[in-house]
């Protein structure tokens, strides 16, 4: 069934903080293999001009997958998960997301297309901090398969 067109131009309202350790940001730079020393030692991200370590630029999928959950939990869409994959995913950063930060999420869905018997969700993650200003923009494409495909 295809997903309902009315959902784009939905936006959802804001996440609850959530608040960056370091610990977490050490975490996933050790998951992902990057030692950059930035992300593991405050004197040496000071050294760099920052207020504390900073995370990879990818760790902000940590708080865009997770208010996805917002539409893949919506049942007006009509969404059947396990026929999705993740088709795109890019990031735009406006600043180093930093321990310390307490960043909330609003998700907005940009467009939702058909092609070839499949939905492609567009989705856009505004990550925000305490005072609303942007942080990290994540995009993202869902590909929802259709039954024929």
């Amino acid at each position: 069934m295809p997903l309902d067109q009315s959902f784009t131009g939905r936006s959802y309202p804001p996440s609850p903080p959530y608040e960056v350790g370091r610990e977490k940001i050490r975490e996933f730079a050790e998951a992902i293999g990057d030692a950059n020393p930035a992300y593991r030692d405050p004197d040496v991200a000071r050294g760099l001009g920052h207020r504390d370590v900073i995370a990879p630029p990818t760790f902000a999928i940590v708080l865009s997958l997770k208010i996805n959950d917002l539409l893949v939990d919506d049942p007006e869409l009509g969404l059947d998960y396990s026929r999705v994959v993740h088709g795109d995913q890019s990031f735009v950063h406006h600043r180093p997301i930093t321990a310390g930060d307490r960043l909330s999420v609003v998700l907005h869905v940009d467009g939702i297309t058909s092609r070839m018997g499949n939905d492609l969700l567009s989705l856009r993650a505004e990550l925000l901090d305490e005072d609303g200003a942007p942080v990290t923009t994540a995009k993202s494409t869902l590909v929802v398969r259709g039954e024929d495909a």
